[in-house]
């Protein structure tokens, strides 16, 4: 049995609650146990410089952990006058991941959809929850552009979302909480589409290597849990997507939705 009672594959308690503040055009607070990230999604007609002209958009994102997000209080990045390796490493994880499902020259011109995660609680999995509720805002904000006539469809070709998996006490289990992953012997973050096609594979062995088996194990024990997770953001997102996502085979690279 697990530190909090859950089976292997079990995920922790998913709560995603839409329209949490006022004036984001997205804006998700996503809870995955007693981890909680607040996404928020902004549109702004302007792109980076490398983009300007080319009648494309872009799909960005910033993340933070507020400084009593964690048990002892985190100083915040701005008073040291830099970020963090591991902040610039998790909000291109982000951006990279919304990016991979958005088609970015269907965004209506040269707009940017702002994606700012901002960790409330800390329990584990932070970047993880990021991805999967940063989906739901970036197409909450995507039907505002629909509705001001800015696009005339949701231009994504597939949802994504993400989990962790990794090997505690020997033994491999799913979306890890804080004690699991702070002694993992081996961690692994999975960001995959509705489709079962990889976005990105993170994996590491912090106590020791692990073999090709264990990472297919903690791939195949991941997709179940991320199938999980889109059944989650569909229901999320029925006032928007009210078919579910629309069939997308020639754009999405032959895979059909099941």
């Amino acid at each position: 049995m697990r530190t909090d009672g859950r089976q292997f594959d079990e995920l922790r308690p998913l709560r995603i609650t839409k329209n949490f503040t006022k004036y984001g055009e997205g804006s998700v607070l996503i809870e995955t146990g007693d981890t909680k990230v607040l996404c928020t999604a902004s549109v702004e007609e302007r792109v980076p410089h490398f983009l300007k002209g080319l009648g494309k958009g872009w799909v960005t994102a910033e993340y933070s952990m507020l400084p009593r997000s964690t048990v002892v209080r985190k100083t915040r990045e701005i008073s040291r006058g830099r970020l963090e390796g591991r902040t610039q490493e998790i909000q291109r994880l982000i951006g990279r991941s919304l990016r991979s499902v958005v088609k970015l020259d269907k965004l209506g011109g040269e707009y940017t959809i702002w994606i700012d995660c901002d960790v409330l609680q800390a329990d584990g999995g932070t970047r993880t929850a990021s991805v999967t509720g940063s989906f739901v805002a970036l197409v909450d904000a995507l039907g505002y552009m629909k509705s001001k006539g800015i696009i005339s469809d949701i231009p994504i070709t597939d949802m994504v979302a993400a989990v962790s998996v990794g090997i505690v006490d020997d033994q491999i289990v799913l979306d890890l909480c804080y004690q699991e992953d702070s002694k993992a012997q081996v961690d692994m973050n999975l960001v995959m589409t509705a489709t079962g096609q990889v976005v990105e594979i993170q994996g590491t062995g912090e106590a020791f290597p692990f073999s090709k088996d264990k990472m297919y194990r903690m791939i195949d024990l991941g997709m179940d849990g991320i199938a999980k997770l889109v059944q989650a953001q569909k229901k999320a997102l029925e006032d928007v997507l009210p078919g579910g996502l629309i069939n997308e085979q020639e754009d999405n690279g032959g895979c059909q939705q099941e």
